[in-house]
């Protein structure tokens, strides 16, 4: 079986930024999943539950109400490590435009003052797992991390080989 391409990122030199995961043609059309990592794997704990549900509102209800952009989003959510989220999109734009646009996402979540979309019981599977205050201070600390170091490039893993070429998986 193969290895799906996002387990080939090397998880121990990956840090935050904004990476290209996959690009798919689907229907004729380019659809591209950017992976929006806002901690480095196995080096800082993830993302609190609560706060990562509360981006996860917030940050798909300005997506899909961004004038240029909610024509193409397609998905927004997080990563099952809880180390970033997942954006796929309609098209193919450079990860410098989508850093862009995450910077206004991230600051539309740390300037958020009301009450948080789609958090009573009939619009959310888990209502009482939000923390806006949490979810702003993480806004406000991926912010700088887009702003003050911007990564775009996965870092490769090596496969290991036997000596007839063979690759092998950890998993």
């Amino acid at each position: 079986m193969d290895l799906i391409p996002s387990f080939a990122v090397d998880h121990t030199n990956l840090q935050p930024g904004i990476y290209i995961s996959r690009q798919d043609e689907v229907g004729g059309v380019a659809v591209t999943t950017y992976d929006i990592r806002m901690t480095a794997p196995n080096h800082e704990p993830c993302l609190n539950t609560a706060a990562i549900h509360t981006i996860e509102h917030l940050v798909a209800t300005f997506l899909r109400n961004r004038d240029g952009w909610k024509e193409n989003v397609i998905y927004w959510g997080p990563m099952g490590c809880l180390t970033g989220n997942y954006l796929i999109l309609k098209g193919t734009y450079p990860c410098e435009d989508i850093r862009d646009l995450m910077l206004e996402a991230f600051q539309y979540v740390a300037d958020y003052q009301d009450e948080v979309p789609g958090t009573t019981p009939a619009t959310c599977g888990n209502c009482l797992m939000h923390d806006l205050p949490m979810a702003k201070y993480e806004a406000k600390r991926y912010i700088e991390r887009l702003k003050n170091h911007f990564c775009c490039h996965y870092p490769g893993v090596e496969r290991p080989q036997d000596a007839n070429g063979m690759q092998f998986f950890d998993a």
